[in-house]
């Protein structure tokens, strides 16, 4: 059985929220944790659901893993309510903040961050942060070029997150590929001579996976009829940029009154 994982610092709502209280307990399961659930337009509609290792890892394979387990508990619970795009990724190199723990493990690096309530008249926030306190209730952000009089160091309550991601930096992009949670280019150690064109590249569209959909009997037919097939979002000859994160996409086609 998995241990219980740390509490998120944020929470979606809508249908996101009721996806996310399908898969969080699943994903645990599996011996991973759900970092954030997102419902876009692309595509009609898109469900992109990010996890992770505790350790902030995360591979194709493993997001496979999580895609595999999920979709039959999504069709089962219909959260979505209509056709959808299933997305399963890694947080990637400029992820987002959602535990204390995130907040402790990219202390020194840039970040932005939004309040749901305003401190001092202002709710968005951009700047190095620091360990959060010791009872985990609010985090230290130093903030650049500040005006006169005004603090250049700020605690912000982590009660009051409504968002919060890394910054994508060189520094940022080197020190993601040393502890693993970017995987380098084709196996090759990442370089001086590279670090700038990996950068501007980092935030290019994530590769796509094609991973099977399930056969499932039509309703008040004799015989099961096979799921229709999946579409491949992958660029031609594209490779993985460091950042963008690894995903597996899934496309659901069928109408809601086909997902029994």
């Amino acid at each position: 059985m998995a241990e219980p994982t740390e509490k998120r610092l944020v929470g979606e709502t809508g249908v996101a929220a009721r996806v996310a209280q399908v898969v969080e307990g699943p994903i645990e399961g599996l011996g991973f944790r759900l970092v954030r659930v997102k419902v876009s337009n692309a595509n009609g509609c898109t469900v992109q659901i990010m996890a992770e290792r505790p350790d902030g890892t995360m591979g194709v394979d493993e997001c496979e893993t999580v895609s595999r387990a999920i979709s039959p508990l999504l069709d089962l619970e219909d959260p979505v309510g209509g056709a959808y795009y299933l997305e399963v990724s890694s947080p990637g190199i400029d992820r987002p903040l959602v535990r204390v723990s995130d907040f402790a493990r990219w202390a020194g690096y840039e970040a932005k961050v939004e309040l749901a309530v305003p401190l001092d008249g202002r709710k968005r926030f951009r700047g190095i942060i620091d360990v959060p306190s010791p009872d985990g209730t609010t985090v230290a952000i130093d903030l650049p070029d500040v005006k006169p009089g005004l603090p250049s160091r700020i605690e912000l309550p982590l009660r009051d997150l409504a968002e919060a991601h890394l910054v994508l930096t060189d520094d940022l992009i080197r020190e993601s590929l040393r502890r693993g949670s970017a995987p380098p280019q084709d196996g090759d150690d990442f370089d001086e001579e590279t670090e700038e064109d990996e950068a501007e590249g980092a935030e290019e569209a994530p590769q796509f996976r094609v991973i099977p959909q399930p056969k499932r009997p039509k309703p008040k037919a004799d015989k099961p009829v096979k799921a229709k097939g999946l579409k491949t979002a992958q660029k031609p000859g594209a490779k993985a940029k460091p950042g963008a994160g690894v995903v597996t996409k899934a496309a659901r086609l069928k109408n809601r009154d086909t997902l029994h």
